[in-house]
């Protein structure tokens, strides 16, 4: 699987899945999650709203993720996935790592060959990026998926992008 970094907006990414770090209640809010509804239009949203009348009802658990679909964005599907708030006192990396593997196991269940990252809990769940990063690669680097080939980091802003490509350099 090839990993590539891009700087740039994950709402105009050209791939088959579309990664959303969302909010627990999957009806939008702000950053990623809220670019996301507002590009992908209304029928990304009438999807989650059954997705919480129906499997969950408390909100999608942080670290795992569901798909629907991508509405009006370049894409075929949107996969949501709750991120950790980060926490300087409390080790949720292993969560954070989740919220990668199960979206990528789900975007290869959908059949899948693109994927498009955000950077999960970097914005305001106020995870250090050169961190996020890493525990994002960390699960990219090891994973297999079946159908998956192409998996995209999308970088909002040059500072981000040069501290990703710093720490994809450093191995």
């Amino acid at each position: 699987m090839e990993i590539t970094l891009v700087e740039g907006d994950i709402t105009a990414q050209s791939v088959d899945v579309v990664v959303n770090a969302a909010n627990s209640s999957l009806l939008g809010g702000g950053g990623v999650d809220g670019a996301i509804h507002r590009r992908g239009g209304p029928a990304i949203l009438e999807q989650c709203r059954a997705l919480r009348a129906d499997r969950y009802p408390g909100g999608l658990p942080t670290g795992q993720a569901v798909a629907t679909t991508a509405g009006e964005l370049p894409a075929r599907w949107v996969v949501h996935t709750v991120g950790p708030v980060f926490s300087a006192t409390e080790d949720r990396s292993a969560l954070l790592r989740d919220c990668y593997a199960n979206s990528l196991a789900v975007a290869d269940e959908l059949g899948a060959a693109t994927v498009a990252f955000p950077l999960i809990s970097a914005g305001i769940y106020g995870w250090p990026v050169a961190d996020a990063v890493r525990q994002a690669l960390t699960v990219l680097r090891t994973a297999a998926p079946a159908t998956v080939t192409e998996v995209r980091l999308v970088l909002f802003g040059g500072g981000t992008y040069a501290t990703a490509r710093r720490v994809l350099d450093a191995g």
